[in-house]
């Protein structure tokens, strides 16, 4: 009998045509939790001239329709689905905008939206609202030709607003004069009521300049994750970064920058003055980098209201475990196994620590057509590394450590990377430790398939505890059953023991 395989949906793309570079992005579908299969951008600097003169510059226009061209094919090529365009500042600014947008159409064969200012933001916002935990603070998305910003609490979006301060606008209008620039961007943020409603909150930067100063940072500080999305930096050491930055602009000392496109090296500094002031006036706790934006934020707003509302980091990890595990349903018997643990042994939980434990569940098997003896290792980078979003990279860091022990087992010699563990406290180490523990039990029960974890049940009687196999389950009792689990229990200070029901 033939098997019938799933259907899959149609991959989506979304051409974005931005101030200074054109791009393409295709997701597998268009879900909740997105994922990229494609990604090109052409650094064309649309927006260059346009403060100056008014209009598109003619060979940033060529580029940019070349791009398109291969864009197109591209589409083509991968059978895409589905293609949208969208068009940010230069092209709504230029007074020669509308006759590239109807070429661009053209070429892309599909209606090119230009978006406002305030709708820009409130995509940058939904964008930052679907890879971003509870994002609570200001959403700022720095482009070429503008800046956008907009509160956000959640899912709850205010009102956006949009400044001419994007890197290549600043570089014209001030005439590559960075004190004119900074006459400028003080000008503009000073009175803005938006950015003082940011103080003790986070500031969300979004865009690639400022990605490529978050980048610059990662490198240089020796980061042990070079993972962008996420990356965090307290506002204070966010302040020093960026007023070295135009320091070393000042010196002439910014070029052949190597982490950083030839292109976009002479706007880092124009993005750091920017950054600089938002965190004067704004006065954040925090400044965290997101990788998600526009795009995702159009993809996020094509979602009915029910898929918008679920946790993007559980989907993602379902995803995971749908594709790699050897059973999906084994893994949602693992969390509601480790519920009655955590449950029984009164570990003391929080919400984001119950989530996480989820997560780790979901992603306990992933590693299992790997080599034995490097399974530990490898799903440990293929979590820390992991292309998804609505999570911290502590939780990435917990989740990876807590599947690394699942693998590699708890003895001292194989400790993963002291990189990995600085990026968690001792007690989040701990908990990993419990975790991956209580893994090692579960799998060793039930050789990872659904249906064997239900007929286990835990008692706790003072400071013992018990795992009680229900009697169509006995025969699967050994003494490595009973030694792990009586690790599982010291870990949690108790003695432990197996009982046959």
């Amino acid at each position: 009998m033939a098997v019938r395989r799933r259907r899959r949906a149609p991959c989506v793309a979304v051409i974005d045509i931005g101030s200074n570079s054109v791009r393409l992005v295709v997701y597998e579908s268009l879900a909740r939790s997105l994922v990229t299969i494609f990604n090109e951008k052409a650094l064309c600097g649309l927006g260059r001239e346009v403060q100056s003169t008014g209009l598109l510059a003619p060979d940033a226009v060529k580029k940019a329709l070349t791009a398109l061209r291969r864009f197109r094919a591209l589409c083509r090529v991968m059978r895409v689905g589905r293609v949208y365009a969208i068009a940010t500042a230069a092209c709504r600014d230029a007074s020669n905008g509308p006759e590239f947008i109807a070429k661009a159409q053209r070429i892309c064969g599909v209606p090119i939206e230009v978006l406002s200012g305030k709708r820009e933001a409130r995509l940058s916002a939904l964008g930052v609202a679907s890879g971003v935990y509870k994002p609570n603070g200001i959403v700022g998305d720095l482009g070429g030709g503008s800046l956008e910003l907009i509160d956000v609490r959640g899912n709850r979006l205010s009102r956006g607003v949009t400044l001419p301060l994007g890197s290549l606008a600043l570089q014209d209008a001030s005439q590559k004069s960075m004190k004119k620039a900074e006459r400028i961007v003080k000008a503009a943020l000073t009175p803005l009521t938006e950015l003082k409603a940011g103080a003790g909150r986070t500031f969300y930067a979004v865009g690639g300049t400022w990605r490529a100063l978050a980048r610059i940072h990662i490198i240089q500080s020796g980061y042990p994750l070079h993972v962008m999305h996420g990356y965090t930096l307290p506002a204070a050491d966010a302040l020093t970064f960026v007023r070295r930055v135009r320091r070393l602009a000042a010196a002439n000392t910014l070029a052949n920058v190597e982490e950083i496109a030839e292109a976009r090296q002479p706007l880092l500094a124009y993005a750091a003055l920017v950054l600089e002031h938002v965190i004067r006036i704004a006065e954040p706790k925090d400044i965290v980098f997101s990788t998600y934006g526009v795009r995702e934020g159009l993809m996020h707003e094509m979602l009915s209201e029910t898929e918008r509302t679920k946790d993007g980091l559980i989907c993602a990890a379902q995803t995971l475990n749908e594709l790699l595990s050897r059973s999906s349903h084994h893994a949602q018997e693992l969390i509601a196994w480790t519920d009655r643990f955590v449950r029984i042994a009164k570990l003391k939980e929080t919400p984001e620590e119950r989530r996480l434990r989820h997560v780790a569940c979901l992603l306990s098997d992933i590693g299992w057509r790997v080599h034995p003896d490097y399974r530990g290792e490898q799903t440990l980078n293929l979590i820390c590394n992991g292309n998804f979003g609505a999570i911290t990279h502590q939780g990435r860091a917990f989740v990876a450590l807590s599947v690394f022990y699942r693998y590699a087992g708890l003895r001292e010699e194989n400790e993963p990377p002291p990189a990995v563990r600085a990026l968690v406290s001792p007690a989040m180490i701990e908990r990993a430790r419990v975790l991956g523990a209580a893994f090692r039990v579960a799998h060793l029960i039930s050789a990872a398939r659904p249906g064997v974890l239900p007929a286990t049940h835990f008692r706790s009687d003072g400071r013992k505890l018990t795992l009680v196999f229900e009697h169509r389950m006995v025969d699967l009792v050994a003494d490595r059953v009973g030694s792990r689990f009586k690790q599982l229990a010291r870990l949690v200070g108790r003695s432990g023991s197996i009982v046959r029901r």
